[in-house]
């Protein structure tokens, strides 16, 4: 597979987001299910995993640290602190978005013995905690740096301007970002800054939570723990304006011998050479389809025809509800 640069680290064009395991779309699936995915995408070339402590309140982190780390010398790690898991008033766990030093300190040390390894990466913030100063995350972040605990500090989900206020204080190796054909928000701003200050821009949800392949998810039979049930994008007006634009984006495919999520993939590889993407999946035979995308050359005629079909103007709904909303600090596309 073809290679890009992630801060110090040389990986895979495109990497393995690992949250499709035990969070947010659904019910988790099966340890060996995992299992085979992990392995199956690094025996494909891929050399950069992608997960949080946040996915599953942990689960993520511990079925890499399980099925993953007799193969540490083979990829780069990266992982993301800053939201947590807490006891709510009814005894259930919920997630909290905490950047002070302390909490980020305690969540790398957590996040090492589940993943079992004595060192992490690439370590995210995964959100701005807007009651703490960036330049106090991240400069703990760079503590954990100097401590030998990680080796690069990234953001997700950051502003231009608070991607330079934190990469003044310590070096910024990635901002994680979503980006595809149907989030264009990136292009504001942040992917410009990202390559005047040498930054990664990771890509996730390339293939837009599934729409963008050749079996569109259906809002209708999304579970309770589906976190795309409060999504606008999917709601039911929205999406099927929506899907209105898929039959033209799958012509596309097939001229460019590729399938849909190939394309939306390799889209993304041919906007910028510092665009990283980080497909999910819990299905080996998708994950060695989004690997392959890698090896997909588009023509400038194909790449304008997809930004033409699908964009900020033809997509329907925001990408985030509400409180999501408030919770990143991204510049906003009005309706994205």
């Amino acid at each position: 597979m073809q290679q890009r640069s992630l801060g110090p680290f040389t990986v895979s064009a495109i990497g393995l987001g690992c949250m499709n395991f035990c969070h947010a779309y659904g019910a988790p699936v099966s340890e060996a299910q995992a299992q085979r995915v992990l392995l199956a995408s690094l025996d494909a070339g891929v050399t950069h995993f992608d997960t949080a402590t946040l996915y599953g309140f942990g689960q993520s982190e511990l079925l890499l640290g399980k099925y993953l780390m007799a193969h540490r010398q083979r990829f780069t790690l990266a992982s993301k602190c800053g939201i947590h898991a807490v006891t709510g008033p009814d005894g259930k766990k919920m997630r909290a978005i905490d950047g002070r030093p302390a909490t980020l300190r305690q969540n790398c040390e957590d996040s090492l013995k589940r993943l079992n390894t004595e060192v992490i990466d690439l370590y995210y913030l995964h959100r701005w905690d807007k009651t703490v100063p960036i330049e106090e995350s991240v400069g703990a972040l760079g503590d954990l740096v100097k401590a030998g605990k990680i080796r690069a500090v990234g953001l997700s989900e950051v502003s231009a301007a608070t991607l330079r206020k934190a990469h003044a204080e310590f070096p910024i190796s990635a901002v994680q970002s979503e980006y595809s054909l149907w989030t264009r928000n990136p292009e504001m701003a942040v992917l410009q800054a990202c390559a005047q200050l040498g930054v990664a821009l990771v890509a996730f949800s390339p293939v837009a939570r599934g729409f963008l392949t050749s079996a569109p998810p259906e809002p209708a039979l999304f579970e309770a723990t589906d976190f795309r049930k409060n999504m606008p994008r999917f709601a039911v007006d929205a999406y099927a304006a929506n899907r209105q634009l898929l039959p033209s984006f799958t012509r596309l495919a097939q001229e460019a011998g590729c399938t849909p999520a190939q394309l939306a993939i390799a889209w993304l590889l041919h906007q910028a050479p510092h665009v990283l993407p980080i497909p999910g999946t819990t299905n080996v035979a998708h994950a060695l389809e989004n690997a392959a995308a890698a090896q997909k050359v588009l023509t400038p005629e194909t790449l304008a025809a997809c930004e033409a079909l699908i964009n900020s103007q033809t997509v329907q709904g925001n990408r985030y509800p509400d409180q999501a909303r408030s919770e990143v600090d991204t510049e906003e596309i009005p309706g994205t």
